[in-house]
């Protein structure tokens, strides 16, 4: 355009792409006014009239309302803080946009009833503050037995809190969904609880850290389970491991100390104690861990077979 040139509101229509009546409503919210006006009053605009109108576009496509982008173009607030602004709106968005996608991903995977579907979309929308009221609601029913023992759970505590980033995926959020059911689950919360009394009561045991059961068990049938033995055939398995467990708990070996081992192995390896591990591995960005489930039920079949220790065939 030329500088000195001013042009109709059709030349401005036909140099910018947009409609004479869009222009026209842009000229009368006095965000492009016209530079003159002919006499017999039609409008006429100057070179800049263009550059300003392909700001305008792109204003408008960014989201930003009429009120904002006359402001900035009459330079009475610096597009650099609008924009900052309007950014943190889109996150604010995109945030929102994210846990709708999940709770749907969840609702399409799952088909909950009308009732289960607003309880997810109202976990997946809980403030920071209100999800950690609600998980430390749960650690506190289940970690707080009373027992001696109970100073050595402070650092399951830390294991088993999830700390979901404030602007996660939509895979983390239908993660945090799925685990915050189970941490208000009263049979899940229950079996917990109860794992984490007999987990206190081995500890307390001579005063000093020890492995508890479970880890007894994972560490020895890990590789026998991998390499298919029967449990049947498990009878050098199941003495190495109450063996050991023995002497964790400073007593002898024989038909009381492995029905205390099989409750301990019962309550550990509900298979809800895996996923909520797994979904709490998701949730805080952690390696997915290894399921137990499989190694106890494989020890808890072979111990069943074998419950009264050593020399019992010999008595019989």
């Amino acid at each position: 355009m030329n500088a000195d040139t001013l042009y109709s509101i059709g030349d401005l229509a036909r140099r910018t792409g947009l409609t004479v009546k869009t222009i026209r409503f842009y000229s009368d919210q006095g965000i492009v006014p016209p530079a003159d006006r002919t006499p017999a009053g039609y409008r006429r605009y100057g070179p800049e009239a263009a550059a300003r109108l392909a700001l305008v576009r792109t204003l408008r496509d960014l989201g930003l309302d009429l009120a904002t982008i006359r402001r900035i173009v009459n330079r009475e607030v610096p597009l650099a803080r609008v924009a900052a602004v309007h950014a943190e709106a889109l996150r604010a968005q995109i945030r929102t946009l994210r846990r709708r996608q999940a709770v749907l991903a969840a609702v399409a995977r799952r088909g909950p009833t009308p009732e289960e579907m607003e309880f997810m979309h109202e976990l997946a929308g809980l403030t920071q503050a209100e999800r950690h009221h609600l998980i430390t609601d749960f650690l506190d029913a289940v970690l707080t037995c009373g027992h001696p023992g109970t100073s050595a759970l402070a650092g399951i505590r830390v294991s088993l809190t999830p700390e979901p980033p404030d602007d996660p995926e939509p895979e983390l959020i239908e993660a945090w969904i799925e685990l915050a059911e189970l941490s208000r689950d009263p049979e899940f919360r229950a079996d917990m609880r109860r794992t984490a009394e007999l987990h206190a009561a081995d500890r307390a045991t001579g005063g000093v850290p020890r492995p508890d059961a479970a880890a007894l068990v994972r560490d020895a049938v890990g590789p026998v389970l991998a390499a298919g033995v029967d449990p049947a055939a498990a009878e050098a398995v199941v003495a190495e491991v109450c063996s050991r467990y023995a002497r964790e708990q400073a007593c002898d070996d024989g038909p009381e100390l492995r029905a205390r081992l099989l409750e301990r192995l019962e309550t550990v390896r509900d298979p809800r104690r895996d996923r909520y591990m797994e979904l709490l591995a998701t949730v805080n960005g952690w390696p997915a861990p290894v399921p137990l489930t499989p190694a106890l039920t494989w020890f808890v079949e072979a111990l069943r077979a074998r419950p009264y220790g050593p020399g019992a065939a010999a008595a019989l």
